[in-house]
């Protein structure tokens, strides 16, 4: 058994304290216990994997990627495991921590400037711009996720986990949406067991484009790219919840505080709709959500840091 054994298989923990005292009961899976401590870990051991089936990947290759941190972190954790080199596209817009966990894993990077450290679409197309310029060179694989539906696959098992995990009660799947291929490959699961499923979608208040409003910078980490990403799927969709930054910050600190879950700002998000699902529905109903990655990729932002 190597590392990349360990990806997958996370717990699945009901919430307890904030939420409402009628509605459905809201369950949370715990991303951050695979290797680099997010969710995608699965995709990127997914994509890696088929790429290397259809030989576009091959030994002293080198993986190429634009990322906001963790998609990075978890390739880099693939191609140290497996032998690639691996340089990844991002910003000093996101946490340093992210950055960091992907240089600690042997990761080259090649940070594009932000404007005043927020995600907006400008970024997003400048650093999927770079990375095709790199991916020009010889010997190089570029992953594209934001257009790879190999990335779909990768939480193909996800979806799975949690259909056994609660015994096939699932009414609602609330999650939020950056490349859109986590809320799918959970959805095409989830529905194929059973059409009822409510899939809820979840973005940035700030920039929420799949609501049919403009773009806007805002500090969700990992979502809302600030345009419709290439794999949404709106008929796969039963609604969308958009939250703000500030609601996503501070659910993130209640949900350290109050039901002892250290997780990111997308997760937090990802609960506060969640918890919208939730009212709507009765007590008979299981909402699941998320917990896209840990805190621990946040403790210097003023997510979590005070003064």
């Amino acid at each position: 058994m190597d590392v990349l054994a360990a990806i997958g298989g996370t717990s699945l923990v009901r919430l307890r304290k904030i939420v409402p005292k009628s509605g459905a009961a809201i369950l949370a899976k715990l991303e951050w216990e695979n290797p680099t401590g997010s969710m995608k870990d699965r995709m990127a051991q997914a994509v890696l994997a088929r790429a290397e089936e259809r030989g576009r990947l091959r030994p002293g290759d080198t993986v190429i990627e634009y990322t906001g941190g963790s998609t990075g972190a978890a390739l880099a954790l693939v191609c140290a495991a497996r032998g690639y080199a691996c340089h990844i596209v991002s910003s000093e817009a996101f946490a340093r921590e992210k950055l960091d966990q992907m240089r600690a894993y042997g990761a080259r990077l090649t940070l594009v400037e932000s404007e005043g450290g927020l995600t907006t679409r400008k970024l997003i197309l400048d650093m999927i711009a770079r990375a095709q310029e790199l991916a020009d060179a010889p010997h190089t694989f570029l992953v594209d996720q934001l257009h790879n539906e190999d990335t779909l696959a990768g939480y193909h098992a996800l979806g799975e986990e949690i259909w056994r995990d609660t015994g096939g009660k699932v009414s609602a799947f609330v999650h939020s949406v950056g490349t859109a291929a986590s809320l799918r490959g959970v959805a095409t699961v989830l529905e194929r067991h059973d059409p009822r499923v409510r899939i809820v979608a979840v973005e940035p208040a700030e920039s929420a484009v799949l609501l049919g409003n403009p773009p806007g910078p805002h500090k969700i980490e990992g979502v809302g790219i600030g345009y419709t990403p290439p794999l949404w799927d709106a008929s796969v969709v039963d609604g969308i919840e958009a939250v703000a930054t500030a609601e996503a910050k501070e659910m993130a600190r209640r949900l350290a505080r109050e039901e002892a879950i250290f997780a990111g700002t997308s997760s937090g998000a990802n609960v506060i709709a969640a918890l919208r699902v939730a009212e709507r529905l009765g007590p008979q109903d299981t909402v699941v959500t998320l917990m896209v990655d840990s805190g621990l990729k946040y403790l210097n932002t003023d997510v979590y840091r005070a003064g």
